[in-house]
């Protein structure tokens, strides 16, 4: 029993010394090993930069006619489908005519018998009533004349003695009476050649215009059932057949130009005034391969009224037909070109929560520091440095996420962590 006991403290008394030793090792401080993070950095370059605005567009045709009838009438014909390539007036459909052929008709028979009217008046009836009235002037003055010569005779033979007062009285009454007709004639005649004339001539040419006129409009109605392209491209929309009613200023029939296309975007009006007609651009576009080239062809003259922002569109070729009208692009804009200048990668550009620009310098002291930087013009790779770095900083492109002011860096390839994690999954058991 004693045995057991002495058996069981000295156990005891062993486990206690043993703990002890743990504790007192435990106790023992160590120095903490300085954390290094591989980071990949280089030095800000000096030269040439071209601006490149990058924002969205939205493809659009260089020409689009959404034709809409005049009038309200069936559909009696197509001549063309969707996806046909038209020419410019060429006949894609007619609609129902012929109650307007008819009224057309009749117009042209008006027209016809007004244009008679019109060569009568001028031709035989004016000239046939103006000789008249200068007949009866002729007549009338021959009459004047004889009564003259009388009534001079007659004072003659009077003073004579040769016949009665009553005789010369006769001649003279009769003289007054062929001196008022003289005179009724002539003035007739004045009047016909003044003004009755002018006014038969104006009258049978307003009669002979209104025929014109409504013959005209009966025509226009006819070709108002004609709808026909008013420009060359491609048929995109035919909602009708033939028999459907089309109503007057409803779309029939939908053509678009698409051998040239439009990448219309909207930029603030700050980029805006950094951009001119003719500049270069770079359009990319989903689903094809390389980039298509084209030029600015617009740039807004006013503001939109609810972004307040600067419409741009960007020509692009499309003979092929790749492109496709409603489809979102990107577009990158050649801007200002500065010839030399401190530039940096962009990926290398952090922001802060205030929205300041920073990067990150391998010091001297071979950690990592913060700086503010200001930005300037950028190609969407590298972007120029105005103030904060120079050509001699190194700057972090890769591995300054997150990076605390003052932590120790090394410069090396951004392969090398990966190739660690690699190599540890590939041991057995995690690494052991």
């Amino acid at each position: 029993m004693d045995t057991q006991m002495s058996k069981r403290i000295r156990q005891g008394l062993t486990m206690a010394m043993a703990c002890g030793l743990v504790l007192a090792a435990g106790c023992k401080k160590e120095a903490a090993p300085v954390v290094e993070v591989t980071v990949q950095a280089e030095h800000p370059e000096r030269g040439e930069l071209s601006e490149k605005i990058v924002a969205d567009a939205v493809l659009a045709p260089k020409a689009q006619a959404a034709i809409v009838p005049k009038i309200t009438a069936p559909v009696k014909k197509w001549y063309v489908q969707r996806g046909a390539h038209v020419k410019e007036g060429e006949l894609l459909g007619t609609l129902e005519n012929t109650d307007l052929a008819a009224a057309a008709m009749d117009n042209k028979g008006s027209y016809v018998a007004a244009q008679a009217a019109y060569a009568t008046a001028t031709k035989a009836q004016v000239p046939e009533d103006t000789l008249k009235a200068e007949s009866d002037v002729a007549q009338a003055k021959a009459n004047l004349d004889l009564n003259l010569s009388i009534v001079k005779s007659r004072k003659q033979l009077f003073a004579e003695g040769a016949i009665p007062g009553r005789d010369l009285d006769t001649a003279q009454a009769a003289l007054v009476q062929a001196q008022a007709q003289y005179d009724a004639a002539a003035k007739h005649l004045e009047s016909m050649k003044n003004v009755s004339r002018e006014a038969a001539l104006k009258g049978a040419e307003g009669q002979l215009t209104s025929a014109e006129g409504k013959l005209k409009g009966a025509e226009a109605m006819v070709s108002y059932s004609e709808i026909r392209s008013p420009i060359r491209g491609v048929v995109t929309d035919r909602p009708l057949f033939a028999g459907e009613t089309a109503a007057a200023g409803a779309m029939l029939v939908t053509v678009m130009d698409t051998s040239t296309m439009l990448a219309k975007t909207h930029v603030a009006q700050a980029v805006a005034q950094r951009l001119k007609v003719g500049a270069e651009a770079q359009v990319t576009v989903p689903g094809v391969t390389d980039a298509v080239a084209g030029k600015v062809s617009l740039i807004s003259p006013a503001l939109d009224a609810g972004s307040t922002t600067v419409e741009v569109w960007i020509e692009l070729e499309n003979a092929k037909g790749i492109l496709k009208v409603g489809t979102p692009v990107k577009v990158a804009i050649t801007g200002r070109v500065e010839a030399q200048t401190v530039k940096i990668p962009v990926k290398a550009v952090l922001t802060a929560q205030d929205g300041a620009k920073t990067v990150m310098v391998v010091g001297t002291d071979g950690a990592a520091h913060k700086k503010t930087v200001t930005l300037g013009i950028t190609d969407g790779e590298d972007v120029q440095v105005l103030s904060g770095v120079d050509v001699a900083d190194q700057v972090i492109t890769g591995g300054a996420y997150g990076l605390d002011d003052g932590t120790k860096v090394k410069v090396g390839p951004a392969e090398d962590d990966d190739k660690k994690g690699d190599d540890s999954e590939k041991k057995p058991g995690g690494g052991e």
